[in-house]
């Protein structure tokens, strides 16, 4: 029967009316139509959460429409347990990698669980007292941005503790190109736990069902998923784990982001450079955290003193960038054209630019090797050093590339590019 799909995945189509998108400032692409993010589409989900205790992961970017997603759920009378937070919070503010402490919401009174700080996954303490897990975060599609690394520790836990979790898709800003090295699984970490390229081009919901379909979680996990996923749903457990698809949009689509995704990522311009230059936080070059365009410019003080210049500063988000109070001088990206300069590629210009004008190149890469954790192995820090072109190192990702592809085309829940 159809209805036993349920069991693995399932994936509701049914649409709800689009409120109007808010645009960030400095945008060069813009949406292509009225996209619905699956938390706008709440006849697709509310039945399932009628009745239920809720814990809710989410933070500043869980709007439905001008509504947080935690707001609108408790005036049509969804029963809130607690709150889990990610990177940054969860109203967004604190610094990227600042451990983050458990609160209460003063808007809500409900607790807010930080699951990056102590803990990264809720115990099973926590979990007691909760139906149904609720996932809705806007990610950026790029495999150095922590949120896929929560929603895979939030699906074992979910899977090990048989809680169901249902994931409010969102579309990918990223989501038209596939590029960059893949992850040697030697260099896994919080900032790339598998062997997926730099963008990699899924919304949050596929790359759920591809870490889960290709048994990529941790060992319990897998067990547990396949155990759970073949019990029948009843009453109690509707569904195991369930992506709520958007509406009117595929990977041709260019999503404008209604709200910033994170404190130094402000505007589309941002987003879109944020995938080729955040190399430089494996070096001594700043990209700017600390002013008023982060991910927009990149510089060093002992670069040459005739470039365009900016000094860091402590700012909510950068309490305490690298080189503050110091000028830095070198190149402001807060105004080129995204799609010539980048297009459908990772750019390796700049990194491989700004290492040839740095005059102490031993000092270039930080000495604990963050620049092979975000590249995710130790070629491309030495195809650098040898002074290959971007050209050169783009071929030797090709057939990593191919094969991660492969993989990808079985778990797209939207018409491809």
């Amino acid at each position: 029967m159809r209805s036993t799909l349920i069991i693995a995945f399932l994936f509701l189509t049914l649409g709800t009316s689009c409120s109007a998108q808010k645009q960030l400032s400095n945008q060069s692409l813009v949406p292509s139509g009225p996209i619905i993010p699956a938390a706008e589409r709440i006849d697709a989900y509310l039945p399932l959460l009628k009745g239920k205790s809720i814990s809710v992961f989410a933070n500043q970017t869980s709007m439905v429409g001008n509504s947080h997603l935690v707001d609108t759920l408790l005036k049509l009378g969804v029963h809130i347990k607690k709150i889990f937070s990610p990177e940054h919070g969860f109203r967004g503010t604190a610094d990227a990698g600042e451990h983050v402490g458990n609160l209460v919401d003063k808007e809500t009174g409900i607790p807010i669980i930080s699951l990056y700080g102590k803990n990264r996954k809720p115990t099973e303490e926590v979990l007691k007292d909760v139906d149904i897990i609720l996932f809705d975060i806007q990610d950026v599609g790029v495999r150095f941005y922590t949120y896929i690394s929560s929603l895979q520790e939030m699906m074992e836990v979910a899977f090990v503790n048989h809680k169901p979790l249902m994931v409010l898709d969102r579309p990918n800003p990223n989501g038209f190109y596939v590029d960059g090295p893949v992850l040697n699984k030697k260099f896994k970490s919080f900032v790339g736990m598998q062997p997926v390229p730099i963008v990699y081009v899924m919304t949050i919901g596929e790359y759920g069902t591809m870490i889960a379909g290709e048994k990529w979680l941790s060992a319990d996990a897998n067990k547990a998923y396949n155990q759970f996923r073949n019990e029948k749903p009843t009453t109690d457990t509707p569904f195991h784990f369930l992506v709520i698809k958007c509406g009117n949009y595929n990977h041709k689509s260019r999503y404008a982001l209604p709200v910033r995704p994170s404190p130094n990522l402000p505007n589309m311009q941002s987003v879109y450079i944020y995938p080729s230059i955040c190399f430089f936080e494996g070096t001594v070059i700043s990209l700017g955290r600390g002013s008023n365009k982060p991910f927009q410019q990149f510089g060093n003080p002992l670069f040459p003193k005739d470039l365009y210049s900016f000094t860091p500063q402590s700012t909510e988000g950068a309490k305490n960038p690298p080189l503050l109070g110091q000028t830095c001088y070198g190149y402001d990206l807060s105004n080129i054209d995204v799609q010539k300069e980048i297009g459908n590629h990772i750019q390796l210009k700049w990194v491989i630019k700004a290492y040839q004008l740095y005059p102490d190149k031993d000092k270039f890469f930080l000495s604990n090797n963050y620049f092979n954790t975000l590249a995710g192995n130790d070629i491309l820090m030495q195809q650098i050093k040898d002074g290959k072109s971007e050209n050169e190192i783009r071929k030797s990702w090709e057939k990593d590339l191919k094969d991660f592809k492969n993989i990808r085309a079985k778990y797209l829940l939207y018409k491809d590019f």
